[in-house]
C-alpha cells in the first residue's frame, strides 16, 4: 500500500461556495499512480468547511449560501464570541455543520465522484484568507 500526504494552500476566494476539485487534483500527481484507495482532503480551519455536492449549476452553490445564511443568521443576540467581528461566530457553526473533512474513493487513478460532483470549499467569512488542506492519498 502507498501513502502521499501534502498540505497545499488554496487560493483565496470570496464568502461563498466553490468548486476546488480541480485545485486538489492539481496537486496530486501521485493520484494517477493508486488504481484503488481514497482521498482524505482535511481544511485545518474554524470558520471553513468542505462538502461534496452539484459541480454543474452554480446556482445550487448559491442556494447553499442563502440557505445557511438563513439557518446561521449574523447578529444573533445571544452570541458571546463577537469580537472578531459579526461575521465569526456563524463562520464557526457553518463550519461545524459541514464538516472539516470529506473522503473519496479513488479507482484507476482518478477521484471517484458521481457525474455532477464536486468538492467544495465552503467559505464562511467575508474576509477568510486562503485556506491550507492537507490532502492524505492512500491505496494500491
Amino acid at each position: 500500500m502507498k501513502f502521499f500526504q501534502k498540505e497545499i494552500q488554496l487560493k483565496q476566494r470570496a464568502r461563498g461556495f466553490h468548486l476546488i476539485t480541480n485545485e486538489i487534483t492539481t496537486h496530486l500527481e501521485e493520484l494517477r499512480t493508486i488504481k484503488i484507495g481514497q482521498l482524505q482532503v482535511f481544511i485545518k480551519h474554524t470558520s471553513a468547511s468542505l462538502t461534496i455536492n452539484e459541480n454543474a449549476d452554480p446556482t445550487v452553490r448559491e442556494d447553499f449560501e442563502s440557505h445557511m445564511n438563513k439557518m446561521v443568521p449574523e447578529n444573533a443576540p445571544y452570541y458571546i464570541h463577537t469580537y472578531e467581528g459579526p461575521d465569526d461566530m456563524p463562520a464557526h457553526i457553518k463550519a461545524s455543520l459541514m464538516g472539516a473533512s470529506v473522503t473519496i474513493p479513488i479507482t484507476n487513478g482518478k477521484l471517484n465522484l458521481g457525474i455532477w460532483q464536486g468538492i467544495y470549499l465552503c467559505e464562511h467569512r467575508n474576509h477568510g484568507g486562503s485556506r491550507s488542506v492537507v490532502l492524505t492519498l492512500f491505496g494500491d
